[in-house]
């Protein structure tokens, strides 16, 4: 990677228009980010510990899981940062090093979503063939081709724009290093990387949400045919709630990547930001595991474990 930057480090701006609500801001996101890792690190101790949660479906959790912490780590403490001090600043190798993970972690969760999906829509829509089809080659086969493919995704970006020259105002005014702000900082000319990370993203983005909604469309389809009205309501609340965190990390995604060159502000920016840094993070370990029977059979089962272990 050969720096054309006479910038040596970026001054984070953060959130200056909430410096009267800078204090309350850090314990949300604060609070946040603990839940957040402690929800995830549960997941995979209890997936781990428990051997009936043994299956295709908790693999791919426990590899979101791990996923979110890591993805979460990578802009949430900067942003906390931001919050409590005035100068908070990135070498330019670091900014560089932070775009390239949230990029490779985020394609990897599109990546893993649709991967998920198509496990449900397996497991509901063919439960015959399921064990066959989902077995544990192929699931690993999974798992592994959506991390190696996010791997390479967050190298064309960060490839590109640390191509770029950096030669007027080293403030990006966001809470982390993400593309639109550096493209705007660059005295370069930026629409050849403007357009081909625009092309690469709504390749990922789009592909991986409509497979996604396409697998639930067939879900969908198939418990309309279920004939007790409990499962149907039991189907559907799981369904609703997997479909509403997919819908806001897309949705949001898509909103600030795979859109017209219109100039959004940039406190509208970092909101949109949030939901998909901070907001999906938290709500993935609470959608697919806390409203899961098993998983809080598995928790409780535990739980008796340890407190017979110390009655003992």
């Amino acid at each position: 990677m050969e720096n054309h930057s006479t910038i040596s480090e970026f001054q984070l701006l953060g959130f200056q228009i909430f410096a009267k609500w800078e204090i309350i801001l850090f314990a949300l996101f604060l609070l946040i980010y603990i839940l957040t890792v402690t929800g995830n690190v549960i997941i995979i101790a209890v997936v781990k510990l428990e051997p009936f949660l043994h299956s295709p479906m908790y693999a791919f959790l426990q590899n979101l899981s791990f996923l979110e912490i890591w993805y979460t780590s990578t802009i949430v403490p900067k942003m906390l940062r931001s919050l409590l001090w005035e100068t908070n600043t990135i070498s330019y190798k670091g900014c560089i090093t932070q775009l390239y993970f949230f990029v490779f972690l985020g394609a990897t969760e599109c990546f893993l979503l649709s991967v998920m999906a198509y496990d449900r829509f397996l497991a509901i829509c063919d439960p015959l063939h399921y064990t066959v089809t989902m077995n544990s080659q192929s699931c690993t086969r999974l798992a592994i081709g959506s991390w190696v493919i996010g791997l390479i995704t967050g190298l064309l970006p960060s490839l590109l724009i640390s191509k770029l020259s950096f030669c007027r105002s080293n403030q990006i005014n966001h809470f982390f290093c993400d593309i639109p702000p550096l493209l705007k900082l660059s005295c370069s000319d930026t629409s050849v990387t403007e357009i081909t990370i625009f092309v690469l993203s709504l390749l990922v983005l789009f592909t991986c949400f409509l497979l996604t909604l396409v697998s639930y469309a067939f879900i969908i389809i198939t418990i309309l045919k279920i004939p007790s009205d409990s499962g149907r309501k039991k189907a559907y609340s799981t369904c609703g709630s997997h479909l509403a965190v997919v819908i806001i990390y897309f949705g949001t995604m898509i909103s600030m990547y795979v859109r017209p060159s219109i100039n959004f502000s940039s406190e509208l920016n970092k909101v949109i930001s949030i939901f998909y840094t901070v907001i999906t993070p938290l709500l993935n370990p609470v959608i697919y595991s806390l409203k899961n029977n098993d998983f809080r059979e598995a928790i409780q089962k535990l739980i008796q474990k340890r407190y017979a272990q110390h009655s003992l």
